[in-house]
């Protein structure tokens, strides 16, 4: 009696809070806004008063609260004080923990990728390391959240990792976790004599300096052309795309404006400094990851014929988020505003509610879309993200290749491969040769899988329709002749896709010696995309054409 009392108390006083909280709100919403947290209110104090089981309060509102903000769009989330390494993450790129990759096999979570110079593979941690336990408490089913949280922690703390290695069998580790920083810029150098090349991961609050920094490396090489990576990019911070722009053009260019309901959220982004150099030849990479402060950079420098972006369409988002801080050491990100590029247009997806599982986005109607103007003339639209001046079609992996990367066929062979050689050529110089390509393909086939093409695919729904229709009886042999020859065989197809399958074991193998760095290095060798960048930039005169001038 007394325990339903003091819940009664409570709710009162929390109706009361949100009533008072709502003073602010305009007239024809308040009535709806008191009515359903009242209701809430309710529905909690029967949940506490009457349910079976005693119910954990704090979960329900965490999924109502999540449930509640995805009904807007899939960026305004809800931070749970539980959840502030997310979230510092998120802004910093910086989190207390080991500095490593995981990756989940089965029933257990590997070490995937350790970051070279932090605690992970200082103290000895392996990519291929299967984890068992972590201080003595079990990993075996757990989700990789759940690893990964227990594997992160305060600065200076140890912890004991129990890993079953590949040729050593049970090995225990202690790691000592460290504040790990994310670079935003993973990887800097050049790709010729004269071309500089700038890999920029995220837009957290390091990114503008770091990129400053790499451009006046490269620059002591040698620079006169540039290449920017922002394929994958999911964006960060708004005023940092904004300083990145502001190296390329004039001190006082609009370079963003944002739009929201509330008068104080329109907003104009000028750049504020002398710029880096605004004459230097510019390639801006893109892809479909590239999404946020990623879609104004590149937008921004499209719109002003600035550098010719080439790629993919971008992901088309064209929203802006504010965190708010709200009680108890919660916090929230709120969408409040859309963003316009300076000739006026918002990248923002139309159908963005409904792409809130991350799915690749579907292309609208043209007639849905409208035309903008570049500084020179050139046609841009709104609506579908940023439109590359130069696009390429993606290679597709063949079905193969795919089905043996999903089963980490590559992954644990790289593992195999590093125990029995202890070093490989230099990342971009190394290459597997024939009679080691022979062993892995033994190694596949030994393994169990199976996969179908997607000529196969087509043949069987042809059959389908020829038997309703009545002509399959009379194309029968020529039928199964052609489909005996696109039915799947690994021992066929591993050497058909050969080339293909070499460009993936070979990048995952060079990770295990030379780390992030050697792993974008080799990259590069097969690398369509900076090719094409290579020819642009080599070439002013397309250059120039490109982009109007």
């Amino acid at each position: 009696m007394i325990q339903k009392k003091t819940s009664s108390k409570i709710v009162i006083l929390f109706a009361f809070i949100s009533l008072f909280s709502f003073k602010s709100i305009s007239q024809s919403n308040g009535f709806e806004l008191i009515k359903n947290m009242e209701i809430t209110d309710l529905i909690y104090e029967h949940l506490e008063k009457y349910y079976v089981d005693e119910a954990k309060v704090g979960q329900l509102s965490k999924v109502a609260i999540d449930a509640m903000l995805k009904e807007l769009d899939p960026y305004t989330v809800y931070y749970h004080e539980s959840n502030m390494e997310d979230y510092r993450l998120m802004m910093t790129g910086e989190y207390g923990g080991i500095g490593s990759l995981i990756r989940k096999i089965g029933e257990y979570t590997y070490i995937a990728e350790p970051y070279e110079g932090n605690p992970a593979e200082k103290s000895g941690l392996k990519a291929g390391d299967k984890i068992i336990s972590i201080d003595g408490k079990t990993m075996v089913g757990k989700t990789t959240d759940e690893v990964s949280n227990s594997l992160k922690g305060p600065k200076g703390t140890t912890i004991k990792v129990e890993v079953d290695r590949e040729g050593e069998g049970i090995v225990f580790i202690s790691v000592t976790r460290d504040e790990i920083k994310l670079p935003d810029v993973p990887y800097t150098g050049m790709l010729n004599a004269t071309v500089g090349y700038i890999k920029l991961n995220s837009f957290t609050q390091t990114a503008s300096s770091d990129v400053k920094k790499a451009m006046e490396e490269l620059k002591s090489k040698g620079m006169t052309e540039m290449v920017l990576d922002l394929r994958g990019n999911g964006g960060g911070l708004l005023i940092e795309a904004v300083k990145i722009v502001n190296f390329f053009v004039p001190k006082g260019q609009v370079v963003v404006t944002t739009r929201g309901r509330v008068e104080e959220e329109n907003r104009v982004y000028n750049t504020l400094e002398e710029p880096l150099d605004t004459k230097i030849p510019l390639t801006i990479l893109i892809d479909e990851g590239s999404a946020s402060a990623s879609e104004i950079v590149s937008g921004s420098l499209q719109d002003l014929d600035r550098a010719v972006i080439i790629g993919s369409t971008s992901y088309g988002k064209g929203l802006v988020q504010r965190v708010y801080d709200l009680k108890y050491g919660a916090k929230m990100k709120l969408t409040i505003a859309k963003y316009y590029t300076p000739s006026g247009r918002c990248v923002q997806r139309l159908e963005y509610y409904d792409n809130a599982d991350g799915e690749k986005p579907k292309e609208i109607s043209d007639s849905l879309v409208k035309k903008f103007k570049t500084s020179t003339g050139r046609d841009v639209i709104d609506g579908r993200g940023i439109e590359p001046d130069v696009k390429l079609e993606e290679r597709e992996m063949s079905r193969l290749s795919a089905t043996i990367y999903a089963n980490n066929l590559i992954f644990n062979y790289a593992t195999k491969f590093h125990v029995a050689n202890k070093e490989i050529d230099a990342a971009g110089k190394f290459k597997l040769t024939d009679v080691q390509y022979e062993e892995f393909k033994k190694y596949v086939l030994a393994e169990t899988f199976t996969y179908s093409t997607a000529s196969e695919e087509v043949l069987k729904k042809m059959k389908k329709t020829a038997e309703e229709e009545g002509y399959y009886e009379d194309s029968k042999a020529e039928y199964d002749a052609l489909l005996a020859k696109v039915i799947p065989s690994k021992e066929r197809d591993l050497e058909k896709f050969k080339e293909e399958i070499k460009i993936l074991l070979e990048n995952e193998i060079i990770s295990r010696y030379y780390y992030q760095k050697g792993r974008a290095e080799d990259a590069f060798r097969s690398d369509l995309t900076i090719a094409k960048s290579l020819e642009i930039l080599k070439n002013i005169k397309e250059y120039n054409t490109i982009l109007g001038k």
